[in-house]
């Protein structure tokens, strides 16, 4: 007799299924319960967190530590208070789950609703940044899904503390379902769970390019996110100049390995001699290295040429290229072009420019004299994110809690059947919308 090996991987998915169709019939008063209890969690092993985090920084500095991966890896306790505080208002926000989207008579006593309903088991795989997970666990809870993490391996004392954690919440919820929130191990079984559309609903890559391409390539399970953060500030002829300068550097230096950091600068030609001397003073003192078009190098001949492949290229750092276009509709063909549909901005006064702006331009986030850096879940008020989505899918941009729901019809009748409403003596449908 042959008897097939169990594969661990796909029973650990199988239970975190099944948490899920638990989760998905959580109250909104038991879910805010788990939220303020994990807050509380939290703050009690602010020690523990901070000493399992110290492992990691000094692994870290072992390898070779930058001073940008020392930003992301540390934990101090500022930001755990922040992360309690974060979580405590989530609580606050209505639950994105059960909402009534619509309710339609179609006919006497045959009522059809749309609710919201929690997405389900959502893989994510994430950058080296340990309070990632306890975001992400709020943001789960609060929707009623359930998630499997990889967390980068840079962060993996830490990312092991807050995952202890759960242990500790699941004993004082109870009615929290075991496996409803797991940590993958290793990158290989990330691989393993991209072969199981069965259990994993959607996939959120959270990562560098060539990771959410190989996703992408490699599972037929939805994939939400984005692969490139291109990002473009135009600066039309009415815009105040002063001011689009300090828009540019803020966008660019704020957080530059960030992908809604400034990649290209576009300058229309008529205020091009005016501004690019200024804003390259501004750059030098920001530690911005420019690379620019023939326009632009005619202006600004010290910098270094750009080419091509630069208008396509999402820097991470503190290099941004620059590109003298002839008007508003060259600057936003620019934009449809070689941007990543993230989050592109305009400096400008003019209502009409304003308007044709960001009707025009095809991405998840368009600005009107802002940063570009305020696409965010947190800025925008979403109770953190999950991700960022360039997808035109059921969640574009910044992903809060309302794009970990999708939606379901319900259906309430008494005994109608549709044989009564086809053929020459059909009833007729009603289809009236509802309060």
């Amino acid at each position: 007799m042959v008897t097939q090996s169990v594969n661990p991987l796909e029973i650990t998915l199988q239970g975190s299924k099944n948490a899920f169709l638990a989760m998905a019939t959580l109250s909104t008063a038991q879910k805010n319960e788990a939220l303020s209890q994990f807050a509380v969690i939290i703050e009690r092993n602010t020690a523990l967190l901070l000493a399992e985090n110290q492992k990691d920084i000094a692994q870290a500095e072992k390898d070779g530590l930058t001073t940008s991966l020392y930003q992301r890896l540390k934990l101090d306790e500022g930001k755990i208070r922040q992360l309690a505080q974060g979580i405590r208002d989530l609580i606050k926000l209505p639950d994105p789950a059960g909402q009534v989207l619509s309710r339609t008579q179609l006919d006497e006593r045959l009522i059809l609703e749309k609710q919201t309903v929690p997405l389900g088991v959502i893989g994510i795989i994430f950058e080296s940044r340990p309070d990632v997970i306890p975001q992400i666990l709020s943001l789960i809870l609060k929707s009623g899904n359930a998630v499997v993490l990889k967390g980068g391996r840079e962060a993996v004392y830490s990312n092991q503390a807050f995952m202890g954690l759960v242990a500790e919440l699941n004993r004082a919820c109870p009615f929290l379902p075991a496996g409803w929130a797991t940590l993958l191990d290793s990158r290989e079984a990330v691989q393993e769970m991209l072969n199981y559309p069965q259990y994993v609903d959607l996939i959120i890559p959270r990562g560098s390019n060539q990771l959410v391409q190989s996703i992408m390539a490699a599972t037929k399970i939805p994939v939400l996110g984005h692969a490139d953060g291109v990002c473009h500030f135009y600066i039309h002829p009415s815009a105040d100049l002063a001011q689009a300068i300090s828009l540019a550097i803020d966008a660019k230096i704020q957080y530059p390995a960030a992908c809604n950091a400034l990649e290209t600068l576009l300058v229309d030609q008529a205020v091009a001699l005016q501004y690019l001397p200024r804003f390259a003073e501004a750059a030098h003192q920001a530690g911005i290295a420019l690379k620019g078009c023939e326009q632009t190098r005619a202006i600004l001949p010290q910098i270094e040429p750009a080419s091509d492949a630069d208008w396509r290229a999402e820097y991470g750092d503190l290099t941004l290229a620059i590109k003298v276009v002839a008007d508003l509709e060259s600057a936003i063909g620019h934009i449809n072009q070689y941007g990543s549909h993230h989050t592109d901005a305009i400096a400008a006064k003019d209502p009409e420019a304003l308007e044709r702006f960001m009707n025009a331009v095809d991405s998840a986030c368009v600005f009107a004299n802002a940063s570009t850096r305020f696409a965010d879940g947190f800025r925008f008020g979403l109770g953190a994110e999950i991700g960022i989505s360039t997808a035109k899918t059921h969640a574009r941009g910044p992903v809060g809690l309302e794009g970990l729901v999708i939606y379901k019809y319900k259906l309430r009748g008494e005994g109608q059947i549709v044989a009564d409403y086809v053929g020459v003596n059909a009833k007729p449908f009603l289809h009236q919308p509802l309060p």
